[in-house]
């Protein structure tokens, strides 16, 4: 087991490696212990290029930052973006015999479980590696296996990143526009429950369930009773990577098809089902010889409560119509706090954006534009967005990255704006709403029957003289002598309103003779009450002045 004091030196070395050293001797404690000696960068690779080599060296948990990272737009500057995207998690395969034991503790004999298990991994990634395995009943597996002693490497490692960013965040009080702290608590939790692989189990079960009924896609069903927190016994599933074109052509299959099939089935999950594959990076993404994509890897899945989907209806329908106080009212919808001092300038700048969106004169319309505008305004305002808007604006991105290389002709904003309309209506007519409605009118209409019996109640108990009045001032003396005067000009107000309107009246009757004293009295009648009104706006200035002094 790595002790922190070893990681840190690990991660000390990496970072000075390409030419990091600065950022060593300031934010990692102790560094002067280390003997860290600066080393210049490469001239050849840029800035962003060794960040990103970095933080494939430093292994799993600084790899899942990063790409978890990739998705924030708005805070980070897109050529990071593209190198964080990059990342890979592949590394040297753990032997067989260290894997074994993990694999009994949930099969205590193997020969009894399997026929015969694979010792040669089909995949190896930084926190588990995956064997092909056939069970008893004839079924060939696929054994998601987790690494020995990664849970001990990647609990020393958030402690360390805890403490770097905390560190961080005191030298560079600018750094705190970002809520790094946040993202690295949010951060902690999601790679918690990746792993957990029977968290990633019933992911996949609730994704089985919700696309069940969706052509041409697939989920492998899941073997409990091979399975646990460190073992996911899953239906194995042979295909080609959803992104190899000329391999899917050589199956018999068109492009173009997968793509509507990948497309319709992204749709369901973000809007409908509210429940989303959050990784839908190539490798993730196969398609068998029937024509079927399969998901795979269940770690990382975005959540959409009811009312979130209907905003980011209203938001993706906003930006197809360059309707940018759409935009601004769903973001506000979605709790995305702009200064009121910067909000025009957003205006404009999305303006901007939309309108270059909506210009193009490409056939292929590439919504990704307007999405990558969107966040590049919120990043330069310093303007905090949700986490799982960015994800949901992450797997659009890479789901239209996918479609326009299987088909070149693919048109996102042609094919979203149908079904956006439609999941608007169906939202609106939704059972939900209709029963929220019909029980908001229910309270309404109860609430009115209620008033005449209350009114009664209250009546019937005034009349029986059973209401009791505590009062904490005991000079009631005051108190009467308060209650006199306002009523008196209660009294004086009610004489002058019926003195204007009996005036009123007269003097507006036309079609019965009126005696010319009955007009002068009307007159004097209205010159009488603005007398009293001046004087009784009077007294009360007077008595206000009285109060201050």
């Amino acid at each position: 087991m790595v002790t922190r004091l070893q990681r840190y030196r690990q991660i000390a070395d990496v970072l000075v490696k390409y030419g990091f050293g600065i950022l060593v001797e300031e934010v990692i404690p102790g560094a002067e212990r280390l003997r860290i000696f600066r080393r210049p960068p490469e001239e050849k690779r840029s800035v962003y290029e060794r960040i990103r080599l970095a933080i494939e060296e430093l292994g799993p948990t600084y790899i899942k930052f990063g790409q978890i990272m990739s998705t924030r737009r708005e805070l980070l500057p897109p050529p990071l973006i593209e190198e964080l995207q990059r990342l890979q998690d592949r590394v040297a395969p753990v032997p067989f015999e260290e894997i074994r034991p993990v694999i009994m503790r949930y099969c205590k004999n193997l020969e009894d479980c399997f026929v015969i298990i694979e010792e040669e991994p089909v995949a190896a990634a930084s926190l588990s590696q995956v064997h092909r395995a056939v069970t008893k009943d004839g079924r060939t597996v696929a054994l998601k296996v987790q690494r020995p002693g990664i849970v001990d490497l990647i609990e020393t490692d958030l402690l360390i990143l805890q403490s770097l960013v905390v560190r961080a965040e005191s030298i560079f009080p600018d750094l705190r526009v970002y809520n790094l702290q946040g993202m690295v608590d949010e951060f902690s939790a999601q790679i918690r429950r990746e792993l957990d692989f029977t968290q990633d189990g019933m992911n996949a079960e609730r994704l089985r369930r919700n696309l069940g009924d969706v052509p041409c896609v697939k989920i492998p069903a899941i073997h409990w009773n091979f399975s646990g927190p460190c073992l996911l016994a899953m239906d194995y599933v042979e295909g080609v990577r959803i992104d190899d074109v000329e391999a899917i052509r050589s199956l018999g299959l068109f492009p173009e098809e997968v793509a509507d099939i990948g497309f319709s089935a992204y749709v369901k999950q973000i809007f409908i089902d509210g429940f989303f594959h959050g990784d839908p990076h190539p490798g993730n993404l196969l398609v068998t010889d029937r024509g079927e994509i399969v998901f795979l890897d269940y770690g990382i899945v975005g959540v959409l409560r009811p009312e979130r989907r209907r905003i980011f209806v209203d938001l993706l329908l906003a930006m197809t119509r360059t309707n940018v106080a759409g935009v601004i009212t769903a973001l506000g919808k979605l709790d995305v706090r702009i200064s009121p001092a910067d909000l025009d300038d957003v205006k404009d700048d999305l303006y901007l954006v939309l309108l270059d969106y909506r210009e193009m004169k490409l056939e292929r319309v590439n919504f990704a534009i307007a999405i990558r505008g969107l966040t590049d305004t919120l990043r330069r305002y310093h303007i905090r967005v949700p986490s799982t808007l960015m994800l949901m604006m992450k797997v659009i991105v890479m789901v239209m990255d996918i479609g326009t290389r299987l088909d070149p002709t693919f048109n996102f904003d042609q094919r979203i704006r149908p079904y956006l309309l439609e999941i608007a209506a169906q939202q609106r007519l939704s059972p939900d709403n209709v029963t929220g409605a019909v029980r908001s009118l229910v309270d309404a209409a109860e609430g009115l029957l209620a008033i005449p019996g209350n009114v009664n109640e209250t009546l019937k108990t005034l009349s029986e003289g059973t209401v009791t009045i505590e009062l904490e001032n005991r000079d009631l003396t005051e108190i009467v002598s308060v209650i006199d005067r306002t009523s008196d000009k209660v009294i004086v107000a009610l004489v002058i309103a019926a003195i204007v309107v009996g005036s009123s009246l007269v003097l507006r009757i036309a079609d019965i003779p009126v005696p010319g004293y009955v007009s002068i009295l009307a007159t004097l009648g209205y010159v009488v009450a603005v007398i009293v009104g001046f004087y009784a706006v009077y007294r009360v200035l007077r008595y206000s002045r009285g109060l201050r002094r």
